[in-house]
């Protein structure tokens, strides 16, 4: 009988054989409490974990006929193998090359899977550009003789030193607490970035050292340790992979925690070094040491999401290996199964809480890659040349975004016959109509932003000088016409500087006047003349503040905001606010809006004002004007953030910048019946509809534009 060709999907008559240099070891039971074992391809460095099942059909392999393979196995075994199994078997071991292929079949198969792998030119460009190695050391040798030396710092009494260590120095970092904070900010200079960096090598380098004499402890060879570029961003490494043949996932653990240990060890003697050692390089060393590169390491390597120190942690924690895969496969089933509902089992049955949370660490992982991979997308863009940035920052949009969306788009289109089956097809695709209609009806047809209520006309009354109350010909809240005086002041001091510049005017005018019959006189005539205007000026300048301390209403309306405590006899301060005399007739809002809404609107749109005060009533607004200039300053600083308003600003010589361009509306209020104080609250006006989808696709426009401009 023939043999069957590889991948036709029926059983051979006489199996292939397996490599001779493949090994088997003995592995940690899984969850369930079976048996497990790791086979080892020496030559590719690569590690496969097998259940009893397969464990029991590789150790009868050399039988050579599936039947016989089953029968000996339900002889011999409790185990139920059918030929399904031992086709799936053969398949891993094939598609994994483990097999010693001969004949012509076997030479088309490994040409097949040779062109297969085989990639184009920008192919290769990209997977070289994303992600590569570059082995710089071969250890394995070197760590074997040197693991004698270092033998005693993985043993408990080094531990228990080494805690007692940090506690002194954090009690003496305590006590020396304002030097501390002081280097803290030293550090932030080129020179202290630079610094820092140095270390950071240095301490990454003992990181990848405790991961590699920790496995060679166990017995793991070692033979490469080099640097692993991320988007071209570079991160040591270490290859320790053979710790998967080790037993017991604890051994695992170990070294995979073994970098982060060795980090928080030496930041915690490093502490200690900064306590005792005097000023200079090495403080500033040990400085650097016990801050900011044990927070690097616990912020990046103990990071499970991505393929770090923490991933493999929590794996062999969990022992569950290819954690990433797994967590997202059930992902992908439980949103199938969410938005199609057609009762598929899982792609492996776990118990329940287990189950909900990898699902949930796998959304996780692909928030916290999209937030990740976006930004350094954006840091790709700003390093390189205009050109090269936006290519690369499309690479990676493409590749770690956008691929896996198209990927799994493409599986429910090849299986979108079984997946509309399901109970909840017509629901999600009622949801998917309800969201286009969203991005695509013009339902947007309003704009707004934090207002500011106020009257149309104020007038503030604020004290020149120091002066004494005399009169108060208006109580608070009373009406008053126009030119009637709302408040009567003295200041002495004022009326002793109004009588000396009127005495120096008249001295000088006597000087003036007199100048043709002195001949002194008339030598300085010019400068007396100038005097007595700068004289002249002077008193009419102290008779305008003398005014002001008897000021008359410039229009008929209300006197607000007097203080309570305020009576004649009284003194006040200087700059002092007094109070403010409105127009209660005509009442203003004013808005600032950016640059796309003010495009929306036009003068004499409606629009509402809501009060920021609960149980007032919403006032009807219209459009008064729009400026076509961006305001510079905000004249209002109770819109700014600061005090409680909404728009961002930066304060500067004591005035508010806003962050963006922001223009001013001004609305009038169709009815202010009842106001009398200004107040905050939102403007919202009627504007021309707008889509979503037409928003986003201008402001894409609009960035194409302004970051295409090279």
């Amino acid at each position: 009988m023939g043999t069957p060709a590889p991948g036709s999907g029926k059983l051979p008559d006489t199996l292939p054989p397996l490599r001779e240099e493949l090994t088997l070891h003995a592995n940690a039971p899984t969850a369930d409490g079976s048996p497990a074992w790791v086979l080892q391809d020496p030559v590719r460095n690569l590690f496969f974990r097998i259940d009893w099942l397969v464990f029991e059909i590789l150790a009868r392999w050399h039988v050579g006929a599936p039947g016989r393979i089953l029968d000996a196995l339900a002889r011999e075994t409790t185990l139920q193998a059918s030929e399904s199994d031992m086709r799936q078997v053969l398949d891993f071991l094939r598609t994994n090359e483990l097999l010693a292929l001969a004949g012509a079949p076997g030479n088309a198969w490994l040409l097949e899977q040779k062109n297969r792998r085989k990639q184009r030119w920008w192919q290769t460009l990209i997977h070289n550009y994303l992600f590569f190695r570059l082995p710089l050391f071969f250890p394995d040798r070197w760590l074997e003789r040197a693991l004698p030396w270092v033998e005693p710092f993985f043993r408990r009494g080094f531990f228990l030193l080494t805690a007692l260590a940090l506690f002194t120095g954090v009690i003496a970092v305590i006590r020396q607490w304002e030097p501390f904070v002081a280097t803290l900010v030293d550090t932030f200079s080129w020179q202290g970035l630079a610094h820092y960096g140095l270390t950071l090598v240095v301490v990454k380098f003992l990181h990848e050292l405790g991961h590699a004499f920790t496995a060679k402890r166990y017995g793991c060879r070692v033979p490469t340790m080099g640097v692993a570029f991320l988007v071209l961003f570079p991160m040591a490494y270490t290859d320790v992979n053979e710790t998967w043949k080790l037993p017991d996932h604890r051994q695992r653990l170990l070294v995979g925690s073994a970098g982060i240990i060795t980090e928080l060890v030496v930041a915690a003697w490093a502490t200690l070094a900064w306590a005792l050692l005097p000023d200079g390089a090495l403080r500033s060393a040990a400085f650097l040491l016990a801050t900011t590169t044990w927070v690097n390491t616990v912020a990046i390597n103990l990071s499970p999401f991505l393929r770090f120190d923490g991933y493999f942690i929590l794996m062999d924690w969990l022992q569950m290996p290819n954690l990433h895969p797994r967590a997202f496969a059930l992902a992908r089933w439980h949103l199938r199964e969410s938005l199609f509902g057609t009762g598929e089992p899982p792609p492996e049955h776990l118990p329940a809480g287990r189950r909900r949370g990898l699902i949930l660490f796998a959304y996780l992982v692909w928030i916290y890659r999209l937030v990740v991979f976006l930004g350094i997308a954006l840091l790709v863009y700003h390093m390189f040349a205009k050109v090269l940035g936006i290519v690369l920052f499309a690479v990676e949009i493409f590749w770690f975004l956008l691929r896996p969306i198209l990927r799994e788009l493409g599986t429910w289109r090849r299986r979108w016959h079984e997946l509309r089956q399901g109970r909840r097809w017509r629901r999600s695709c009622g949801l998917l109509a309800g969201l286009l209609l969203l991005c695509l009806v013009p339902w947007r047809v309003q704009v707004g932003g934090v207002a500011m209520l106020r009257p149309a006309q104020s007038f503030p009354l604020v004290t020149p000088v120091a002066a004494q109350v005399l009169a108060l010909p208006v109580a608070a809240g009373g009406t008053v016409d126009a030119g009637a005086p709302l408040m009567v002041l003295a200041s002495p001091e004022l009326a002793s500087q109004q009588s000396a510049a009127a005495a120096r005017v008249q001295a000088l005018g006597w000087q003036v006047a007199g100048a043709g019959f002195d001949p002194e006189w008339r030598n300085r005539q010019l400068v007396m003349q100038q005097e007595l205007a700068v004289a002249q000026a002077q008193r009419e300048g102290l008779a305008r503040e003398q005014a002001r301390l008897a000021p008359l209403a410039p229009f008929a309306g209300r006197l607000l905001d007097l203080p309570p405590d305020l009576a004649p006899g009284q003194w006040v301060a200087p700059k002092q606010r007094l109070g403010v005399l409105v127009d209660p007739s005509a009442w203003l809002v004013e808005t600032y809006l950016g640059e796309q809404e003010i495009e929306r609107i036009a003068t004499g749109a409606g629009g509402r004002f809501f009060p920021e005060t609960p149980g007032k009533p919403v006032r009807a607004l219209r459009v008064l004007r729009i400026d076509r200039d961006a305001t510079r300053v905000l004249p209002e600083p109770m819109l700014a953030a600061p005090h409680g308003g909404e728009i961002l600003t930066r304060e500067r010589n004591g005035q508010l910048f806003p962050d963006r361009a922001l223009y001013r509306v001004t609305l009038t209020v169709d009815d202010g019946e009842g106001l009398t104080h200004a107040e905050r609250g939102h403007a919202v006006i009627n504007a021309a509809p707008r889509t979503l989808f037409g928003e986003f696709l201008k402001n894409a426009a609009g960035v194409l534009i302004r970051e295409s401009g090279f």
